[in-house]
């Protein structure tokens, strides 16, 4: 009996020592991993400019890439209003992944953004399954011709030159009033894009795009039909330098005058929602309210030796902007049917500190929205350290509505891009 207990008792030491054994073996083997990993990440990043990406990722044949990056936006901000407390806020106001590369050829290019921050992943609802909406970006891009691609998928319309810029390039701490009130932001569909040349400098590129009509991230199908937007885009002194004409301010120090003009006409036919693809959705005691919303954008950009400028004017009209019930009763919904203007400039300095200035002005039909008018001026200071990836901006804004308390708002983020 004694010899069994001793055996049991060599035989669990013996268990005991092997298991102690495996779990060296496997702390040894996850340490090396993991500086295996790390040597091969610390490689790539080095071998990175800042703001061109984490790292590169090349497939063994060459046959496909992935660039990965990652930016973030922390932003503070102040308010007053007439008869108010101050109200103060700090938050991550955006916070996004982004991939992309190529896939099998160069012409068959992918983008892939993530949105992490709270305001990205707003809007949850039945129409989105309830769940957040993290996909910001996901678009394949295929050039199957000379100066023509055909993209498919998630990723932002071809809209107001404001929206279309990203926000990790703005001039100013936030995109205006007309922006917020107007744009057509992102939608699922087929664009199709293409430009030519008409002499040596001057360029046209037109786009047209079909989409769902819906807005980003909606998975409940398609209410009414689908919307359909067209753009052409007028350079008459050629390219801008790095696609400056989608960045703000002139951060390259254009040699030469540069200048683009362009226009969008978007139509959406049968519109559930009160902002065409965005806004609430015009609810009815027997469904959805639709109605045929149409959308204009005229803008433009010039920059030339440090001095930039932009402008913007938006139009929305709806063939019938009040939300109906079966028996003609008002549901209490309305179309935002109205105009705005926005003009910005701003100049760079040579120790790359820039002011800037923007005033707007947004319009909407009274008698439609209730909405007086409401004119915002804002002055705006940035300093670039590295260019867009990493600077610091500050801006203050006046609100004047008509027959309503006045707002004075103050703003300051940091804006960094790997």
């Amino acid at each position: 009996m004694i010899r069994k207990r001793l055996v049991n008792i060599g035989f669990g030491s013996l268990q005991r020592q092997k298991l102690r054994v495996i779990m060296k073996l496997k702390l040894i083997l996850m340490v090396v991993l993991l500086a295996a990993v790390n040597c091969v990440l610390a490689q790539e990043i080095q071998s990175n400019k800042f703001g061109k990406g984490l790292f590169n990722i090349v497939g063994q044949d060459s046959s496909w890439t992935m660039k990965v990056g990652l930016r973030m936006q922390l932003l503070g901000t102040s308010t007053w209003e007439d008869g108010q407390s101050n109200e103060s806020s700090f938050l991550v106001r955006r916070s996004r992944l982004k991939f992309d590369g190529f896939a099998f050829s160069p012409k068959l290019k992918y983008k892939i953004e993530l949105g992490l921050s709270n305001r990205d992943m707003s809007g949850t609802s039945q129409f989105t399954s309830n769940a957040p909406r993290y996909i910001m970006d996901a678009v394949i891009m295929w050039n199957f011709a000379k100066n023509t691609e055909l993209w498919f998928g998630q990723t932002k319309l071809p809209g107001n030159r404001e929206r279309v810029i990203s926000s990790g390039d703005l001039q100013l701490v936030d995109r205006s009033l007309v922006n917020s009130r107007f744009n057509i932001d992102r939608d699922m569909g087929l664009q199709l894009r293409h430009r030519f040349n008409l002499s040596n400098t001057f360029i046209v590129k037109d786009i047209f795009a079909l989409s769902q009509g819906e807005g980003r991230n909606v998975t409940t199908g398609n209410i009414g039909g689908f919307q359909y937007t067209g753009r052409i885009e007028l350079l008459p002194f050629g390219e801008f330098s790095s696609k400056g004409d989608y960045t703000g301010g002139d951060l390259k120090r254009e040699t030469t005058p540069k200048l683009a003009i362009a226009a969008t006409y978007d139509f959406n036919d049968n519109a559930a929602r009160t902002r065409s693809n965005m806004g609430n959705y015009m609810v009815t005691n027997e469904g959805f309210y639709e109605t045929d919303i149409s959308t204009i954008f005229i803008d433009a950009m010039f920059k030339y030796k440090g001095f930039s400028f932009m402008a913007e004017y938006a139009k929305r009209d709806a063939q019938d902007p009040l939300a109906k019930n079966a028996d003609g009763t008002l549901t209490g919904d309305a179309v935002q049917v109205g105009n705005g203007v926005n003009l910005q400039g701003g100049y760079l300095f040579k120790n790359n500190w820039e002011l800037s200035g923007r005033y707007t002005n947004v319009t909407l039909n009274k008698a439609v929205t209730g909405r007086n008018p409401e004119n915002q001026y804002t002055l705006g200071v940035s300093k670039y350290i590295a260019g867009h990836k990493l600077k610091v901006q500050s801006d203050i804004s006046y609100l004047d509505i008509a027959s309503e308390n006045n707002q004075i708002m103050y703003r300051l983020q940091v804006d960094i891009h790997f």
